[in-house]
């Protein structure tokens, strides 16, 4: 079966490149897009010998595939987050999580309204510009905190617990832009009201059964005897999550990241969450997570780097500039010194799966098919938000370490 051959070269491919990542300091997520854009080149260098690889895009199978990678990896995040977490965290975390949220998106998409050309998707593209720079990767900013010992620092502490708020408001925006995208244009009034009824009534409905639904449902499937029923408990009430998601008009992937939220170590026992996440982590980072990673760095055009070079710069400054202003500042203004709220602005400035997950999104929508004819702004802006992910994951390592030796 040609699947069965490609999830092997695929997975060959982006383990390979995830080792030699992790070996050069990086996170593995570098090496997995890395690994994806050099098997693009040398399927479409040698499509006549790889035609099977060289028309992924078009291949059903795959994906399909690759958004059971988007929801595996939107569960796992929700599973490694606590809803307490998000509710004892400080009001300096909140106000650093906003500032740091809505500074970065007012400004990329004042980059997107400035440059991009007239279009009936001009508005959707624009808002999609300011939602990719809006988003904040903390696993590779905890990882460096943790080799440095700095997690429970002050900026460290402030770092994890804006990203836990700032990892919810990004799927608020990835449901708004959603919305956008089906109409083509940025909603009224009376549309954002009715967006903001169906996203309240997905968090009404879903907290409700999370929080009541899921304490008696562990009790009953402690009595129940069938193998890894724990598992696919999680499963099915994240499937169910997801078509509730999918019904209100909002993303499958709100679903799937609720479901794991509400899964904590309070709803089984210790030992059967550690043992549930371990199968989650295994099947998400171990096989479609790769896949995923893999599949972005497949569209990826260097062209970006030919046809808007400034533009490209522009977007890297602007999403590094804008954590920094937004977040750092405010953590200045909530009482942290100089140098631990400039950790704090560079330490929220790393991007990773959540926005590669919206960026794959907006390329599946078609957002950058319009104007016809593509002017190559448009054409590369998916690839430019793509590298502009690969360079802040690459520099903020960097910078944190930078910024924690100095106040040493």
């Amino acid at each position: 079966m040609e699947i069965l051959y490609i999830l092997l070269v695929v997975l060959v491919v982006t383990r390979i490149g995830a080792e030699i990542a992790q070996r050069l300091g990086q996170a593995a997520l570098v090496g997995e897009l890395i690994a994806g854009v050099l098997l693009g080149v040398v399927a479409a260098h040698f499509s006549s010998l790889l035609p099977v690889l060289s028309d992924l895009g078009d291949n059903e199978v795959f994906l399909a595939i690759t958004d059971l990678g988007i929801f595996f990896l939107m569960l796992l995040a929700g599973v490694e987050l606590r809803p307490q977490e998000l509710t004892e965290s400080s009001k300096g975390s909140l106000a650093v999580a906003v500032a740091g949220t809505f500074v970065p998106m007012a400004m990329g998409m004042g980059l997107g309204w400035y440059f991009l050309p007239e279009s009936d998707l001009k508005g959707a593209q624009t808002l999609f510009l300011g939602v990719a720079l809006a988003v904040t990767a903390i696993p590779v900013a905890v990882k460096v905190l943790m080799d440095l010992g700095q997690l429970d620092s002050k900026a460290g502490r402030m770092i994890v617990s804006a990203a836990v708020i700032d990892d919810v408001l990004s799927l608020l925006l990835l449901a708004i832009l959603t919305s956008v995208i089906r109409s083509g244009s940025l909603p009224d009034l009376a549309a954002v009201g009715w967006l903001s009824g169906q996203i309240a009534g997905f968090f009404a409905i879903t907290v409700a059964i999370g929080h009541y639904g899921f304490p008696w449902a562990s009790k009953w499937l402690r009595c129940v005897r069938v193998e890894e029923l724990e598992f696919s408990a999680l499963l099915i009430v994240a499937l169910g999550y997801a078509m509730l998601a999918e019904a209100l008009g909002l993303h499958f992937i709100m679903g799937a990241f609720v479901a794991g939220l509400f899964f904590s170590r309070g709803t089984p026992d210790p030992d059967t969450f550690e043992d549930v996440k371990k199968k989650v982590s295994g099947i998400t980072s171990g096989f479609l997570a790769p896949v995923f990673f893999a599949s972005i760095g497949l569209h990826l055009s260097f062209a970006a780097f030919a046809d808007i070079p400034y533009f490209l710069a522009l977007i890297i400054a602007v999403a590094i500039a804008g954590k920094v202003i937004g977040a750092g500042i405010t953590a200045a203004i909530v009482g942290l010194n100089t140098r631990d709220a400039l950790t704090v602005g560079i330490g929220m400035s790393g991007r990773g799966a959540v926005e590669l997950v919206v960026a794959d999104v907006a390329l599946r929508a078609g957002l950058f098919s319009a104007p016809d004819p593509t002017p190559p702004v448009v054409a590369s802006l998916f690839s430019a938000i793509v590298i502009m992910a690969i360079a802040t994951t690459l520099l903020m390592p960097m910078g944190l370490k930078w910024s924690i030796s100095m106040r040493k």
